[in-house]
């Protein structure tokens, strides 16, 4: 693919020419809707233990052990976190069993029910940014741990503006590592035909940004929707070159020659502070 050199007015180098954005939390809002259907399903899971003290599962948990990772990776890492070890489970284990299956299954009816009432809502500027990318000719992707990817972009209507998903369904068919290991990103880049230094990750994890930078890729994102300096500066330790609250943001960008320091007009670094 030929790099588009008319990408200044987006922030992004002008050697970009593929886009790879996580699904929840960047293009749509639904990383609340996942956040809220962990919540319920870990903390009935650990209220049931009745081992002490009930210690409920945070918001720092969701970003630290389960945002980007698959739903069993998530589950893995988060109950590593409190020293808890599941079975693994059969695939078909009934919602909310004591298994790592069990608790996935138990989220998954969840998140469906939610979504069914509530609707997908998308994010007003990443549709802006995704209509310029198209319009500038740029291919753009969706990489997502999320098995629902296919539902949620039909029902966001953000179809028309992706060339490739590679989605929790399609890790596992391939038998991808997931995030923070950068397979699912360079499986992206690749069907985009793209060389990993021509693409632009955004994410809003730090497992998706981490993979991103161990991708090789030219660009990385960073998306921080709570305006959290904290998780912030977790993205940027993690390889962001630029965090941003809203892909709007990013027409504000100054990209230098080096990219040491991107900058918005007034000289500011993008959400420093």
């Amino acid at each position: 693919m030929t790099p588009i050199h008319d990408l200044r007015g987006l922030g992004l180098p002008e050697s970009i020419s593929a886009t790879l954005f996580d699904l929840d939390g960047v293009l749509t809002d639904t990383a609340a809707v996942h956040r809220r259907a962990w919540k319920l399903v870990f903390d009935e899971f650990l209220a049931g233990r009745g081992h002490g003290a009930f210690w409920p599962f945070s918001d720092e948990d969701y970003l630290g052990y389960v945002d980007g990772r698959s739903r069993a990776d998530g589950i893995r890492e988060f109950l590593k976190s409190r020293g808890i070890t599941l079975p693994e489970g059969e695939s078909d284990a009934l919602p909310g069993e004591p298994s790592v299956a069990g608790l996935g299954n138990r989220k998954n009816r969840l998140l469906l029910s939610f979504l069914e009432r509530d609707g997908v809502h998308t994010y007003p500027g990443s549709v802006k940014y995704l209509s310029a990318l198209r319009a500038a000719g740029v291919k753009t992707g969706v990489v997502t741990a999320s098995a629902n990817a296919a539902a949620v972009l039909s029902a966001a209507d953000l179809g028309r503006f992706i060339d490739v998903c590679i989605d929790g369904l399609e890790i596992a068919r391939r038998g991808l590592r997931g995030t923070p290991a950068p397979d699912a990103f360079l499986a992206a880049a690749q069907a985009l035909d793209a060389k990993p230094e021509q693409a632009a990750a955004f994410e809003d994890g730090v497992a998706g940004v981490t993979a991103g930078r161990a991708a090789g890729f030219g660009y990385v994102v960073g998306v921080d929707r709570d305006r959290d300096a904290a998780h912030a500066e977790a993205l940027r330790r993690s390889g962001a070159d630029v965090v941003v609250t809203d892909l709007a943001e990013l027409g504000k960008v100054a990209i230098s020659a080096d990219r040491a320091e991107p900058q918005l007009p007034d000289g500011r670094a993008p959400h420093r502070r």
